[in-house]
Order: C-alpha cells, then sequence, then structure tokens
C-alpha cells in the first residue's frame, strides 16, 4: 500500500535511516561488544538488553525502508485541500479557529496541529475547499468543521 509523504516527511525518514545504519548500528555493535565482555553471556542482563536494543534498531530500519520504497511524495498543484496543505478550520459550535497541517500518515503529530490525512478530521478534509463544511464523529459526539482558509 502506497503512503503519501510530504517531500519534508520523506527527507526526515531518509535522513533518520541513513543515521540509524551508520551511527545507530555502530553504536548498538559497541553495546554488544561492551556487555559481552562482562562475563557469562547465559546471566548477563546487560547483553540481553543490547541485543534486544540492536533488534529494535534492525526492525526500525525495516520498517523505514518499506514506508520509502512504497511511498508516494505529494506535490504542489493538487486541488482541494492534500497532503502538505496548511488549513484554517472553524469549529461551528465553539466558534473557535485553528490551524492544521495535514501530513502523511507516519507524519502526524496532533499536539503540534499536525494532523495525519488518514485520520477522521484528515480523511474528510482531503479533496474540500474554502466553506465547505465537514461533520467529524468524535468521542463526544459529532463535531461540525468549517474550512475558512487553505494556506498552501
Amino acid at each position: 500500500m502506497s503512503q503519501k509523504l510530504t517531500q519534508e516527511g520523506y527527507d526526515k525518514l531518509a535522513q533518520e535511516l541513513e543515521y540509524l545504519k551508520t551511527e545507530g548500528r555502530k553504536e548498538a555493535a559497541e553495546n554488544i561488544k561492551e556487555a559481552r565482555s562482562h562475563g557469562d553471556l547465559s546471566e548477563n542482563s546487560e547483553y540481553d538488553e543490547a541485543m534486544n536494543d540492536q533488534g529494535r534498531l534492525e526492525a526500525r530500519i525495516a520498517e523505514i525502508e518499506g514506508i520509502l520504497k512504497n511511498s508516494e511524495i505529494i506535490t504542489e498543484g493538487e486541488s482541494g485541500i492534500h497532503i502538505g496543505s496548511v488549513v484554517v478550520l472553524l469549529d461551528i459550535d465553539e466558534d473557535e479557529e485553528d490551524e492544521y497541517v495535514i501530513l502523511g500518515e507516519n507524519e502526524s503529530a496532533p499536539d503540534r496541529s499536525y494532523i495525519s490525512a488518514e485520520s477522521p478530521v484528515g480523511k474528510q478534509l482531503i479533496g474540500k475547499n474554502i466553506g465547505d463544511v465537514i461533520s467529524v464523529e468524535a468521542p463526544g459526539g459529532v463535531v461540525n468543521f468549517k474550512v475558512t482558509n487553505v494556506i498552501k
């Protein structure tokens, strides 16, 4: 399944991958070597932890490689709201406006107003334009938003 990423998101993942393959692997090997020097491996919790850390590192490398291999970089010029758009939404019920950035699945950070295009709000926004109203099912009930501005 192809994931859509902004160029910035793609570059960030590629940079993380490069770091993990070089520095991360070097650090993991050094940690294993150090833990191995502490003696009997059958009762060496530091060695077990170092090996587990290496496994997590390799899993993350494989995950990023899969994402980058199967990703599609969004381009400017897509009509309506798309991944990479900065959107101003009016919460109709609360009469409050907030700005959000619509990003790919692996780029979201709701605490920074970055929402995934795969989230309930993100899915409703893709393809919409200024003036459109969306309704999203939330834990507290339906929330209605009006798109008041699309910055890019």
